[in-house]
């Protein structure tokens, strides 16, 4: 594992050496003595254009920064946090390892996004880079002096960056090094740090409760599968009934026997929604939320033998449902199934499942916002945390010709529909075990970004994390 972690957030009542002055007008250029000089060329770069200016000194460096002008609160929120990103690279490039971040705001949401701009943007994996290709970035402490910024509110960006970062570490580990076990381990002991039970449930554990759709996967693998139940119940809890948070935790996907021919590269990431249920407990735990959560991970690898099924085959899920396999690289609706069903026995006020499920939701979303479906479930809250921290929810119907599509000729149902809204039907397929109020979040767009951008650096995302963070928040605590 990484042992990456968010830069060191801290309140202080003095500005340092190196300063960044956060400003929303042209008139807060007056309480900038250090722009005293440049205060005229500065302020005709005042618009609503987003604004980065650099003042060098012997003392050290001073930086104005401005965010985009936008309205909706989605986009301002959002230009904060690329304005984050930009300032991280340039504190970087000056080899800065600590700065102070100086605003006036009376919003303090408005500073806290910049703040995590800079944070998440900050973030590397380089647990494989050796000699000079091993290159951490200098910046380590950022101060914050803001009279509407408090030490709470810095301490919740740290546990939300940090459970972030932790998703991102397990999207990006190799496969080699992270297969079903090994990553069980690694989740028990981000447990143990940040205050939330783990269970793993062995092989033998999962043959008993009958999982043929997680056992029916596993069979190609020489590694058995895990299945981790996750629990963060405080005495305080507000809700008697827990939000059931399902991760798929497929830790690399070749396709199986339909194996995938276009693309295998960047499969490793087929464990996102696994990685974003880890990161939201981390999160949760470590901000001591007074909600009761669970979350099921199913965890295996689907690769290829002689052992491995085969379209045609039939598998018995734990629920007792025949599905006929007509395509082996739709394997992960087949362990969110079981898991889906195991939710059952929690008598769930909420289940939501997030995974990396469907090229069709990747094509339509792409990286911008996540492919939802619901049965009828009130998603509003969920859509206005999805607003707020920029992970986008864009949903779909599920209407009943989509439950036609998955009619199998030899079983109950087949795992795969027509060549239409496949997104739409590997959701009905899965509302096919929910008898509880749920929503389904496909991530396949977000979850790996090939380039950076802005915050959202190259690699695992850790999208879900913040998402999730801030629903449960914001619903029950």
């Amino acid at each position: 594992m990484s042992t990456n972690t968010p830069i060191k957030l801290t309140k202080v009542q003095a500005s340092g050496s190196v300063n960044i002055h956060l400003i929303t007008s042209k008139k807060d250029l007056d309480a900038i003595s250090e722009a005293k000089d440049l205060k005229k060329k500065i302020a005709e770069r005042v618009g609503d254009d987003e604004l980065v200016f650099s003042i060098p000194s012997n003392d050290g460096l001073i930086i104005i920064a401005k965010a985009k002008t936008e309205k909706e609160m989605s986009y301002r929120f959002q230009s904060a946090r690329a304005l984050g990103a930009k300032l991280k690279k340039i504190l970087n490039a000056e080899k800065a390892k600590e700065a102070t971040l100086i605003s006036t705001s009376e919003k303090p949401e408005d500073t806290l996004a910049v703040v995590e701009g800079i944070v998440l943007a900050n973030y590397q994996f380089l647990n494989y880079k050796t000699g000079d290709r091993n290159k951490p970035h200098s910046l380590s402490q950022l101060n914050v002096f803001a009279k509407s910024v408090s030490e709470k509110d810095l301490n919740e960006v740290y546990a939300v960056s940090r459970g972030t970062f932790a998703a991102r570490d397990f999207v990006n580990e190799p496969p080699v090094t992270l297969n079903a076990t090994s990553w069980s381990k690694l989740i028990t002991e981000l447990g143990k740090e940040t205050g939330f039970k783990v269970t793993v449930l062995d092989k033998k554990k999962i043959e008993a409760l009958r999982m043929g759709g997680l056992l029916g996967v596993n069979k190609g693998s020489v590694e058995p599968p895990t299945f981790n139940i996750l629990e963060y119940k405080p005495k305080n809890a507000k809700n008697k009934k827990p939000i059931v948070l399902v991760g798929k935790g497929v830790t690399y996907d070749t396709g199986g026997y339909n194996v995938k021919t276009v693309q295998m590269a960047q499969m490793k990431s087929d464990m996102g929604g696994g990685a974003a249920v880890c990161g939201a407990f981390a999160a949760i735990a470590a901000s001591k939320l007074p909600v009761y959560v669970v979350g099921l991970i199913p965890a295996t690898d689907n690769r290829i033998d002689g052992k491995a099924i085969v379209a045609d085959d039939v598998l018995t899920m734990m629920s007792g449902t025949k599905v006929e396999v007509l395509n082996t690289d739709a394997e992960g609706r087949l362990i969110l199934a079981d898991a889906l069903h195991y939710a059952k026995q929690y008598d769930p006020e909420l289940v939501i499942d997030l995974a990396t499920l469907t090229g069709a939701a990747a094509r339509v979303t792409d990286y911008h916002g996540i492919a939802m479906c619901s049965d009828k479930t009130d998603t509003s809250k969920l859509k206005e945390s999805g607003e707020k921290v920029y992970e986008r929810l864009m949903e779909f119907p599920m209407w009943r010709e989509f439950h036609t599509a998955i009619k199998s000729d030899v079983a109950d149902i087949k795992n795969i529909g027509g060549a239409a809204g496949g997104n739409i039907t590997a959701a009905t397929f899965l509302h096919h075990f929910t008898h509880y109020p749920w929503i389904h979040l496909d991530i396949a767009g977000p979850s790996f970004m090939t380039s950076d951008v802005d915050y959202r650096v190259k690699g695992g995302t850790g999208v879900g994390v913040r998402l999730l963070y801030d629903f449960i928040k914001n619903s029950l605590a």
